[in-house]
């Protein structure tokens, strides 16, 4: 019997250097312009998210900001008790339209119309 063999699974990975040379590309910006863009964006949505604010994307989705509450933990080597302190996490939720265009139940290209 052959052995099974798997494909390697590699998850790619969008970098911001990635954003701004598409946005060289396809708008025609300058290098420049491009990176200061793409790091003034994620910029706008990081002090937004810091100040407690939301950030909605029409047709991509939502950062939101939710307080989780101090809870007992355990070391799971251990088994000793820690307390886990109250922390402020980030959370994303899929719009209806990026969940369905994902499925395949939607064509791409007019999700932000």
């Amino acid at each position: 019997m052959d052995p099974v063999i798997l494909p390697s699974i590699e998850t790619p990975t969008l970098t911001k250097a990635d954003l701004a040379e598409l946005l060289f590309e396809r708008l025609g910006l300058n290098k420049r312009e491009s990176k200061d863009m793409v790091e003034a964006y994620f910029e706008i949505i990081h002090d937004t998210l810091v100040s407690g604010g939301d950030v909605k994307l029409s047709g991509f989705g939502n950062f939101n900001i939710r307080r989780k509450a101090p809870r007992p933990g355990r070391n799971p080597r251990t088994g000793e008790s820690i307390p886990i302190k109250a922390r402020n996490v980030v959370t994303f939720h899929a719009s209806h339209k990026l969940k369905a265009i994902v499925q395949g139940e939607a064509p791409v290209g007019d999700e932000f119309e």
